[in-house]
């Protein structure tokens, strides 16, 4: 299991939503699944953790993601990370 997690802040959480659920750069294509959370404070700020089934899955929807150049028109944003699973509670 691994997933991709990054941390944007949209501005137009609604417009922006649009955009990801149609998933041009096709980073989900072999996702298992996604999670979007939502800062309380600022409204905007979103953090996206997709899971994949391999590292190898999760560093090719990472690498489609970047060449897409979509994360480019977010100044505000954290590294695109690939991490695995450390511990379950």
């Amino acid at each position: 299991m691994a997933f991709i997690v990054t941390r944007i802040n949209v501005g137009d959480y609604d417009a922006w939503k649009l955009m990801f659920d149609q998933d041009r750069p096709r980073a989900r294509e072999k996702a298992l699944g996604y999670r979007l959370l939502r800062s309380v404070d600022i409204p905007g700020e979103v953090f996206v953790e997709i899971e994949f089934r391999s590292v190898e899955d999760a560093r090719e929807g990472r690498q489609r993601l970047i060449v897409s150049g979509v994360l480019d028109r977010f100044t505000d944003r954290s590294r695109t990370t690939v991490v695995e699973l450390a511990e379950e509670k």
